[in-house]
């Protein structure tokens, strides 16, 4: 569908680098004075090897007998150089750890706010578990390889060219030959590369689908039990687990191939240092002092070449990784905030009482899917409390997605206001009014692992424990809050689940109420509780919705029964409309509806043999 699913960005290593950091700009500062320290660690490294050529040729050769005081001199200086060389790739390492995790929680948090910009249509299309590694373990590998391969890659780089600048004043032959060794490893490293770019590619991929696996199934973990299906739910994660295995050995071989050829250059090249030095030496071209600091130097030229398959293979894994990463941040949101995109036309909804507005309505789901609603046309007055009723796949949800602007329709438009204040197109209206004034109770009652009181406050933050205690009671919820073991500081757990279902729907109910929207959308808060709890609910859902406009995604058609009026949704269209009363007596979808679900309570109350 998106860019997300359907595609990696093919464009090269250093193209990506350049578009992320131009998002790091944390990161960029930092980079100066990172350098500079660099550059001092790594040009402190060369003075071993020319102190080590001073002390043979100047200091034991001398033609006075062996100068001990230039030796000491020497090892002091050597002494100080190393000191301070330590000192340099200290200040070095914490500077570049403290820039990195900077830029990275920017683009952590950056990604992640990006992800729930996306719609949730959008959200639904991708894997939660691929969604989650991109945020997290993808940004971690970018984050391992900027502390780890940043360090090596900078002193390496300035090693390798202090290096070979040293290395040619002292003998440009040598220098020469020692180039020539590497130049085909230069060439090899390029296509080894390529190779690794796809292989950690695929590896990151892996990654998200473990996660997306080992996810559904500890979310799932109570279905999985009741249904005996553990075997089946190992076996998908096995597969899962088995492809990343493979990927990540698949890149290991090319991994393993890159270093063996930096190892064989190495040893070549160190070889014909030797040869060709030594006739060098004989022939008197160079002391014996200059060739002992020469291998010194082609030791500090090959190290980073050997520790070049380690870099280059974190390197394309985190380049993998911060492609996936972009690829979220550079997904266009389809439902977009106006505030953002458009804010010289943003508009806020008109004070007072709410109502809906749907103007020649079209939604699907994908191009090719058929429409869910199609030519919907009808207002609903403000304070007015409709259910909107039909059979599974009729329209229900969707037009409560529309309504709260979860998703925008594909022709046609909603608008929310009146007659008297005058009506505003939902995608001219900026999320922060918005949400403020329409507030949607799914079916799920979905809690956050904190306490009664602070999801509470998720619906009007700043509020005290005895206020929402207070909203408990305006609800008719005292009794049932002082029966929780803490009251309002009660735990929920993860998802709520240390509370039944029904009791995470009277915390949700409590969590809009606070809220005090103008328009409410429910998603049937009623239809999976037990009788007591359900008792509680209405009289709850009775105080939130008095006075409010409100939307009822009835599943239970008790719910129609207490609605002023009732929208009968059949096959994306609306079919009916009317109160139940009108809508009961008529022939029609409703009326089939009714009689069927009365017979489903009629059945559901015989007491079993």
């Amino acid at each position: 569908m998106t860019a997300l699913a359907s595609g990696e960005r093919r464009e090269g290593a250093l193209t990506t680098l350049r578009r992320g950091l131009r998002m790091m700009p944390e990161f960029r500062r930092g980079l100066p004075a990172t350098f500079a320290l660099a550059l001092v660690a790594t040009a402190g490294r060369v003075v071993v090897p020319i102190a080590v050529q001073q002390v043979i040729d100047r200091g034991l050769a001398a033609s006075g007998g062996p100068d001990l005081d230039l030796v000491t001199w020497l090892v002091v200086v050597c002494a100080v150089v190393v000191v301070i060389t330590a000192v340099a790739v200290y200040r070095m390492n914490v500077r570049l750890f403290r820039t990195t995790e900077t830029a990275l929680a920017g683009l952590r948090v950056r990604a992640f706010r990006h992800v729930h910009d996306l719609s949730v249509l959008h959200q639904q299309t991708e894997r939660r578990g691929s969604l989650v590694s991109r945020v997290t373990s993808d940004v971690d590998q970018l984050s391992t390889f900027m502390q780890w391969g940043g360090v090596v890659g900078l002193v390496s780089l300035g090693q390798l060219v202090v290096a070979t600048v040293v290395m040619a004043v002292y003998s440009w032959q040598l220098t020469l030959l020692v180039l020539v060794c590497f130049v085909p490893l230069g060439f090899a490293v390029r296509w080894f590369a390529q190779r690794l770019a796809t292989a950690y590619g695929v590896v990151r991929e892996r990654v998200g689908d473990v996660l997306g696996a080992v996810a559904e199934s500890v979310v799932g973990a109570s279905t999985v039990r009741a249904y005996g299906i553990g075997h089946r739910t190992a076996a998908r994660l096995d597969t899962a687990i088995d492809r990343h295995y493979r990927a990540q050995v698949d890149a290991q071989k090319v991994t393993a191939a890159v270093f063996v050829s930096g190892e064989f250059v190495a040893a070549l090249a160190n070889a014909a240092v030797v040869v060709v030095g030594v006739l060098l030496g004989l022939a008197g071209e160079i002391t014996a002092g200059t060739l002992v600091a020469f291998l010194f130097l082609v030791t500090l030229f090959v190290a980073p070449v050997q520790t070049a398959s380690e870099v280059l293979n974190e390197a394309q894994n985190a380049v993998a990784g911060f492609r996936r990463v972009l690829d979220v941040i550079d997904t266009e949101p389809d439902v977009r905030d106006p505030a953002v995109a458009d804010p010289a036309h943003v508009r806020s909804l008109p004070d007072g009482p709410l109502g809906v507005r749907f103007e020649h309505v079209t939604f699907r789901y994908s191009p090719d899917a058929r429409p869910a609603l199609r030519g919907v046309d009808l207002t609903i007055r403000p304070r007015q409390r409709v259910a909107i009723v039909g059979e599974t796949g009729s329209g229900k949800t969707t037009f409560a997605k529309l309504v709260t602007r979860l998703m925008d329709p594909v022709d046609g438009r909603v608008l929310l206001g009146s007659d008297a204040a005058g009506w505003v197109p939902l995608d001219e209206v900026a999320f922060a009014s918005l949400r403020a004034r329409v507030v949607m109770v799914p079916q799920d009652g979905f809690l956050f692992d904190a306490t009664v009181a602070d999801n509470v406050r998720y619906g009007r933050p700043g509020m005290t424990d005895a206020q929402v205690a207070a909203a408990f009671e305006e609800l008719e919820l005292g009794a049932w809050l002082d029966g929780l073991p803490g009251g309002v500081a009660t735990p929920v757990g993860q998802r709520g689940e240390s509370l039944s279902s029904g009791e995470r729907q009277l915390v949700a109910v409590a969590r809009a109420y606070v809220a005090d929207p103008d328009l409410l959308v429910l998603d049937e808060a009623t239809s999976a509780v037990d009788p007591a709890t359900e008792q509680r609910l209405t009289r709850a859902l009775d105080r939130l919705t008095d006075g409010r406009t409100t939307l009822t995604i009835a599943h239970r058609l008790s719910t129609a029964e207490r609605a002023d009026e009732v929208l009968v949704v059949d096959a994306g269209r609306v079919v009916q409309r009317g109160t139940h009363a009108e809508l009961v007596g008529a022939e029609g979808p409703y009326a089939r509806l009714h009689a069927s679900w009365r017979r489903a309570s009629a059945g559901t109350s015989v007491p079993r043999a």
